[in-house]
């Protein structure tokens, strides 16, 4: 990393003062100033609301061009592994730095098929959960419980953490299917080792003891390429999250919750959920989606088209661009039939032809097809947010990592800007 510096100058008690400060230039050519002496040679901080502004760590997970339109996993272009990967090899990717050779992908895989299982004490959390629980809330609660379970192991630190990489991956999906599971009254279905990844899943969302439970080769596919999309997206709300907790020394499994609690909020990974509660709307007021267009235009009528635009994508999204394609592929293979995914349709097409939203670049995005996707699964809309989650688990985990092995490691602990009361005295109760 290459490092040039920059003149900082500021008055101080009327006297105009300077300080130079490393300037650095990142392998893809980013530059950003290095404050952390800021504070130390001038007093001074820096105030950014939202972090918008502020590098908190160099990083070799994920790269993106918000600009171009760019995302990539260590290097490798999202439109590549789409492509050519599965899940399980591009988790191994984010947490390991590489592509895992044939035998090493195998042991990987082996050791998550084999962790699936929970706990049979887990049924009784699930069961004292209320039936309409939220996905999420289960979810964050089951990850959380994980860490009394496995608290007192020992070992070099390495090794905990490969096992209990595992373990999150492995057990996840099984918890998001038993939180499914109870909220429609059906029997738990175990994980079954001889299924894939994705395909063992679905296996444990949608069997029933009643009947045997066909899965199409199409939705295990489906499933895997989202799954891919969502596996990491560089210093994000609840990736930072991981991060920030983790740097307290907290446990995997509490850092990952964290993300999870995180990623809950309708700014993040509820951003699909909000895109089915939307297409529902419009069906509400009489599916006629010119009119929809017409209102998300007018500032003044409170409507909004969610699934269209991104915080950092100023082009089209890459990975919209890839969902698109198989959205159109599975809803042709399934035949679904369903009002929302027309309307689905009908509004991508609206949208896409309004000049209004070409010359905002106001596209579609990842939302807005994965959660038409997950719909057409079977996926009810209130899980969608837990699907992100399983997806996002790869990126939590490598970023965790990244942190472990960082020389320049940390407990994170923003400053602040004091906007409150000076100092004043104190009332006796019966004065005031």
């Amino acid at each position: 990393m290459g490092s040039d510096t920059v003149k900082i100058t500021f008055k101080d008690k009327g006297e105009n003062k300077s300080v130079e400060l490393p300037l650095l230039t990142g392998s893809e050519k980013e530059q950003g100033i290095d404050i952390s002496t800021l504070r130390q040679k001038t007093g001074l901080i820096t105030l950014d609301a939202g972090y918008m502004n502020t590098g908190a760590c160099q990083s070799s997970i994920t790269f993106i061009d918000g600009e171009k339109g760019v995302l990539r996993y260590r290097g490798i272009p999202i439109e590549v592994l789409a492509d050519k990967a599965d899940f399980l090899e591009t988790a191994y990717l984010l947490v390991y730095g590489e592509l895992p050779s044939k035998a090493e992908l195998s042991q990987f895989t082996y050791q998550v098929v084999h962790h699936t299982m929970l706990h049979e004490d887990f049924k009784r959390l699930f069961e004292a959960l209320p039936k309409d629980a939220h996905p999420m809330g289960a979810l964050a609660s089951a990850v959380a419980a994980l860490s009394t379970f496995y608290h007192d192991e020992s070992g070099d630190e390495d090794t905990l953490f490969d096992i209990n990489c595992i373990r999150l991956i492995a057990k996840i999906p099984t918890m998001i299917a038993y939180a499914y599971k109870r909220s429609v009254g059906q029997p738990f279905v175990y994980p079954d080792n001889n299924r894939s990844y994705c395909e063992n899943f679905l296996h444990m969302m949608f069997k029933l003891p009643v009947e045997e439970y066909q899965i199409e080769p199409e939705v295990v596919s489906a499933l895997n390429l989202l799954l891919i999309m969502h596996a990491d997206h560089e210093q994000n709300c609840s990736t930072s999250a991981v991060r920030l907790v983790r740097s307290s020394l907290a446990n995997l499994y509490a850092s990952i919750t964290s993300g999870i609690c995180a990623l809950w909020g309708i700014r993040h990974g509820g951003a699909n959920q909000e895109v089915l509660e939307m297409l529902q709307e419009i069906r509400t007021q009489g599916g006629n989606v010119k009119v929809a267009v017409e209102k998300a235009k007018d500032k003044n009528s409170g409507f909004r088209l969610m699934g269209f635009g991104h915080r950092v994508y100023k082009n089209f999204d890459p990975r919209a661009k890839i969902i698109k394609n198989a959205c159109d592929r599975l809803l042709k293979k399934l035949k679904v039939s369903d009002p929302l995914l027309d309307i689905a349709k009908e509004l991508e097409e609206a949208a896409l032809k309004d000049p209004y939203f070409v010359e905002r670049k106001l596209y579609p995005n990842v939302d807005f097809y994965s959660g038409i996707m997950y719909k057409a699964m079977g996926i009810p809309v209130h899980a969608m947010t837990a699907m992100f989650a399983l997806g996002r688990l790869p990126g939590w985990i490598a970023h965790a990592r990244e942190l472990d092995n960082d020389p320049a490691n940390k407990i994170c602990r923003p400053r602040q800007i004091y906007v409150g009361q000076k100092e004043r005295g104190y009332t006796e109760i019966n004065k005031r």
